[in-house]
């Protein structure tokens, strides 16, 4: 049995596992999770991506016809991708908050959108994984739109406010939805589908599951374009096709790994992360510039022979946007921040 397949069982084995059990800690746990706990299983989830990625180096053969050594390049790449994935996988939590908030969701309801929207999220990452690598294998040249297609993405990502993206009443399937179906009053209601004097009707968390479901589908379409930059720098032939969808996929897939305890842990710590989107944006870009200039010989052999740049540079954009979100005081939180505590305190005083 060859090495990337005793790795894909591995993975595969790994990841239901930790989703399993992220499953269990966040449903079976009386009460809402404590910032201690969904940090400290933040932790573990992240430990065990990071120790897989080393794992790489020490346990991945040499090709016999490749004078680089394939283990270190897979584990850079992987850790690389991962961050990029993550921090992406971070932004998109901010989305479903902002949704949760804006259309009312009531706390009890949260966790079963939030399980749902991650299901489908690591469903359309792996198909535009598949594909998007092998249109780029098939038409090098696709690389440069993807690179575009970054460059573009940190620009709005810079420059555009989040709840200006989220607004569920502007969202084509909401339209739609709302049009056609009778919409049931009780906004709290934790079922999809409800019946009222016979008559069929959708609810509050249907109407925002569609709009989860969207804002999956574009984060995994700006996802692609960037896991696809740091698998595809540099010169092509050293790794393999098979091991370049192994790494995509289960980095990616790693990236979403322990996100129901990393929702939680983002509730009670946002202000800490108020940066974030703006070094997301310097990765983006960082990235997309990185594979349009790939059609220059010398930078395309520098990120080939020097694989570990990037990686540096993404986790010192992830670090110096946390650091500066600590350091420098926020003079005004957002309105939907100001309303999301308000809420939770009204929700404990009930209680």
């Amino acid at each position: 049995m060859s090495a990337i397949t005793l790795y894909w069982f591995a993975f595969i084995a790994i990841f239901i596992i930790v989703y399993m059990i992220d499953l269990y800690v966040t449903s079976h746990k009386r009460g809402p999770v404590s910032l201690k706990a969904s940090l400290s299983w933040v932790g573990v989830w992240v430990t065990i991506a990071l120790l897989f990625g080393v794992s790489l180096y020490f346990f991945f053969p040499q090709h016999p016809d490749s004078t680089i050594h394939t283990g270190p390049m897979m584990m850079t790449k992987f850790i690389a991708g991962y961050f990029t994935e993550y921090s992406l996988s971070i932004d998109n939590l901010f989305v479903f908050i902002l949704i949760f908030s804006m259309m009312g969701i009531h706390p009890k309801n949260q966790p079963k959108l939030l399980k749902i929207g991650i299901l489908i999220s690591i469903i359309l990452r792996i198909l535009f994984i598949i594909v998007g690598m092998e249109l780029v294998e098939r038409f090098h040249w696709i690389i440069y739109v993807f690179g575009a297609i970054l460059i573009w993405t940190a620009y709005k990502m810079a420059f555009s406010k989040e709840e200006d993206n989220v607004n569920p009443e502007s969202n084509i399937l909401y339209k739609l939805a709302s049009r056609f179906f009778h919409i049931d009053p009780d906004v709290h209601s934790s079922k999809f589908f409800t019946r009222i004097d016979g008559k069929f009707h959708i609810t509050n968390i249907f109407l925002a599951l569609l709009v989860i479901g969207s804002t999956d589908i574009l984060f995994a379409i700006d996802s692609i374009p960037a896991i696809i930059g740091v698998i595809k720098e540099g010169m092509t032939g050293v790794l393999t096709l098979a091991e370049e969808n192994f790494i995509a996929i289960s980095s990616n897939l790693f990236a979403v790994m322990g996100l129901i305890s990393l929702f939680f842990a983002l509730k009670g710590i946002m202000g800490m992360f108020r940066y974030l989107k703006t070094g997301v944006s310097f990765i983006l870009l960082f990235i997309g510039l990185k594979m349009l200039l790939g059609a220059v010989e010398p930078v395309s052999e520098f990120f080939a022979r020097n694989s570990w740049f990037s990686l540096a540079m993404i986790g010192g954009i992830l670090v110096m946007s946390i650091l500066l979100s600590i350091l420098i005081a926020e003079k005004k939180e957002p309105e939907l921040i100001h309303q999301h505590v308000k809420d939770e305190s009204a929700e404990k005083s009930e209680n």
